[in-house]
């Protein structure tokens, strides 16, 4: 770790596929153990994630049955233990339509353009649209996304027939212009969507001052462009080993990468400063 802080966080907030989970996607026992240790320091950690609810029940062993993910790059906060969906900030069905058409008019209608939503209440796909990821039983699809969304769409999935080069993100964004925010996440071929305003940094922003948390308290720690605003924004930013390169020029220190469980670091870190055990603490 580089140019280590010398005063512990009230708030540690780390992204989870890239950053805290190793590239197998689990926590390791060493990153399950830094957890606990910031908790019984008195230091909250928020895990701040693309994924939606459905796929952070496996991780409800790593918050003490009680912590807070905010999910869906800002647009809903979960409560991780009990499954609970405590805030959400999704799109309207007639928002989400302009977006739909803004695309396939741009890219080539509904042939070259293939959609997908997630909520908080879960999965809505185009039938042409290919999951990396199983599809929960029973999800609704039809031909057009607009024919089975809810009452809030929380991220609008993007998935088309161009071949996706490094700047599919860059050219999604051209097409939505300023509808929505189009975020990248690192996931290839696939363009994330939510609502205007919406982004890590906005969400972390308004939990941390709902318990009186300053930027100034805050560590951020995160891999890949969706989580540049979140850097931005906290008072101490860590890009991992293996982040983005916008990543590691914008975040202020550099820590291990996710193989090496870098935030594992992080957090011991926090943990040591907030027992004093290096001479410092809040």
């Amino acid at each position: 770790m580089t140019d280590a802080p010398t005063r512990a966080p009230r708030l540690v907030a780390t992204d989870l596929d890239g950053t805290l989970l190793r590239p197998d996607g689990t926590v390791s026992p060493r990153t399950a153990a830094a957890l606990l240790r910031a908790a019984d320091a008195g230091i909250e950690v928020v895990f701040v994630t693309a994924r939606p609810p459905r796929w952070l029940q496996e991780l409800s062993a790593h918050v003490a049955g009680h912590g807070i993910a905010i999910c869906l790059n800002g647009a809903a906060v979960l409560e991780v233990g009990a499954g609970r969906v405590l805030a959400e900030r999704g799109m309207g069905p007639e928002l989400v339509a302009d977006i739909a058409d803004r695309i396939r008019t741009a890219w080539g209608g509904p042939d070259e353009v293939h959609l997908a939503a997630e909520s908080a209440a879960g999965f809505a796909h185009e039938t042409r649209f290919r999951s990396l990821h199983p599809v929960p039983p029973g999800s609704p699809s039809a031909d057009r996304i607009e024919d089975v969304l809810g009452a809030s769409t929380c991220k609008l999935l993007v998935r088309t027939a161009r071949t996706p080069g490094h700047d599919y993100a860059d050219a999604l964004a051209a097409v939505v212009g300023d509808l929505a925010i189009v975020a990248d996440s690192g996931a290839h071929g696939l363009g994330e969507i939510s609502g205007p305003g919406i982004t890590k940094a906005t969400t972390l922003a308004d939990w941390a001052a709902s318990r009186s948390i300053d930027p100034a308290d805050v560590w951020a720690v995160g891999d890949a462009p969706n989580d540049l605003s979140m850097l931005g924004w906290a008072g101490t930013s860590f890009a991992v080993a293996n982040a983005h390169p916008a990543v590691a020029a914008a975040a202020t220190r550099r820590c291990a990468s996710n193989a090496d469980d870098g935030v594992a670091d992080v957090l011991d870190l926090a943990g040591a400063l907030a027992e004093g055990v290096l001479g410092s603490s809040r």
